[in-house]
C-alpha cells in the first residue's frame, strides 16, 4: 500500500473534494508492483506437479496480484463489485429508448438481488455496492455520494465542470480505500446509467483520436436511425466543446459522465491501496483508460475481464495493453463481465495454494524448453 497518508487524505471531508492537483499528488505515490513477490509466485507455479505455464493467464493473474499485494500469499476471498449509478443529460437528444427513471429502478434492483450483476455476484461470493454518484432522482436505499442530479446535455453545454469531474473521480478513490480498509482484497468497477454508451463513445473517440462512427454501437438496442442520431449527437458535442485528449479531466468535464469518472477513481484508488480492480466491458474500459491517462502508474493494478460486444472494446483493450480472460460477446454492463471473472480467479488461487509440488507428487520436474 502506498502509505496511510494517502488513505487519510482521501477520508478527510472537511476540505474541498474538487482539487485535481491533490488527486495527482496522491496518485504520484502509487508504488510499482513488487517484483520479488511476483518472482516467488512464479517459482511456486513452476514447482507444481503440472506442465510449466499450463494454466496460462490464470497463472499470470495470480503472479500479477502477488505483485500488487506485495506478497506471494495471495488472497481474493473478500471481493466486491462497485456500481456507480448516474444519469446523463444527453438523453434529451433521443439517443436512448429509456429515461432516467430506469437508472433508479435498476439501482434499487441491485439491493434486492434482482439484477443480473446482483445474481452473478451472489453466485460468485462477491458483495455488491451500488453508489448514487449522479442519478437524476434520489432513492432511499442506495448509497448517496451524488455530485449532481445528472450531467448536463453535452450536445448543448459541457457535461459537467472540471471541479465536478475531479470530485467524481475522488468519490471512486475514496470508495476503493474504504473497501480496502474493510478487508476487501479485489474490486470490480461497474456502472448503471441511461445514455452512458453515448458518453462513453464520445470519450473513446476523443481519447483514441478516432471517428465517432467507428466506436459507437447501438447501446441497449437502437434502430439504425437511432444509431445515426447517436453518432450525430456525439460529433456535434465534440465539435462544439473540442475536448483536449491530452487532458483527461477536460474530456470528462466536456463529454463525460459521473459514473465513468467514479470508475476511473476506483481504478486509481485500488492502485493507491495496493489491490487489483477488475474492468468490466466498454464503459469500464473507458474509465480505466481515463485513470491511466491521469496516473499511468495505476495500469498494472487493472485486470481486464472480458472482450465486450461493443465496437470500441478491442481498441480500448489495445490502448490499455490488456488481454481479457473471457470472450463471451457480453455487453450488458453493470459489472456483469467483471463478476463473471471472479470464480475463475478463485479457482486459480485455490490451485496456487493447494496443488502439490513435483517432489510431493513424486514426479520428475518439467524443465523449460529452449
Amino acid at each position: 500500500m502506498s502509505g496511510k497518508m494517502t488513505i487519510q487524505k482521501l477520508y478527510e471531508t472537511d476540505r474541498p473534494a474538487e482539487n485535481e492537483e491533490e488527486i495527482r499528488q496522491i496518485t504520484d505515490k502509487i508504488l510499482p508492483p513488487d517484483k520479488e513477490a511476483e518472482k516467488v509466485a512464479r517459482l511456486r507455479w513452476d514447482g507444481m506437479g503440472k506442465p510449466l505455464g499450463s494454466l496460462g493467464k490464470l497463472e499470470d493473474a495470480v503472479v500479477q496480484i502477488a505483485g500488487m499485494m506485495r506478497t506471494p500469499e495471495v488472497s481474493v476471498e473478500k471481493k466486491a463489485l462497485v456500481v456507480f449509478c448516474a444519469d446523463n443529460g444527453v438523453v434529451a437528444e433521443g439517443i436512448s429508448q429509456c429515461g432516467p427513471e430506469v437508472t433508479a429502478t435498476v439501482a434499487e434492483n441491485f439491493l434486492d438481488g434482482k439484477s443480473c450483476a446482483a445474481i452473478l455476484c451472489r453466485k460468485a461470493g462477491a458483495d455488491l455496492f451500488p453508489v448514487d454518484i449522479g442519478m437524476a432522482v434520489d432513492t432511499p436505499r442506495v448509497e448517496k455520494r451524488k455530485i449532481a442530479y445528472g450531467t448536463k446535455n453535452m450536445a448543448i453545454e459541457p457535461a459537467m465542470t472540471r471541479e465536478q469531474a475531479a470530485a467524481a473521480v475522488r468519490v471512486g478513490m475514496q470508495k476503493a480505500c474504504e473497501l480496502r480498509e474493510a478487508g476487501y482484497r479485489i474490486l470490480a468497477a461497474g456502472e448503471m446509467g441511461i445514455g452512458n454508451t453515448t458518453v462513453g463513445s464520445a470519450m473513446t473517440a476523443v481519447l483514441l483520436g478516432v471517428p465517432a462512427e467507428e466506436v459507437t454501437g447501438r447501446g441497449a438496442g437502437l434502430s439504425s436511425e437511432g444509431l445515426e442520431r447517436k453518432i450525430c449527437v456525439i460529433c456535434r458535442a465534440i465539435d462544439l466543446h473540442r475536448p483536449d485528449p491530452a487532458d483527461p479531466f477536460d474530456v470528462l468535464a466536456k463529454v463525460g459522465g459521473f459514473d465513468i469518472a467514479g470508475m476511473a477513481g476506483l481504478f486509481l484508488g485500488g492502485a493507491c491501496c495496493g489491490i487489483p480492480v477488475v474492468m468490466d466491458g466498454f464503459l469500464s474500459s473507458v474509465a480505466a483508460l481515463t485513470a491511466v491517462r491521469i496516473a499511468p502508474a495505476c495500469a498494472p493494478y487493472i485486470l481486464a475481464s472480458h472482450v465486450s460486444g461493443e465496437p470500441a472494446a478491442r481498441r480500448l483493450l489495445d490502448a490499455l495493453g490488456k488481454e481479457a480472460f473471457l470472450t463471451c460477446d457480453m455487453r450488458l454492463g453493470e459489472g456483469s463481465g467483471a463478476a463473471t471473472l471472479f470464480p475463475l480467479l478463485d479457482m486459480a488461487v485455490e490451485v496456487y495454494r493447494k496443488m502439490s509440488s513435483f517432489s510431493e507428487a513424486g514426479i520428475e520436474p518439467y524443465r523449460p524448453l529452449k
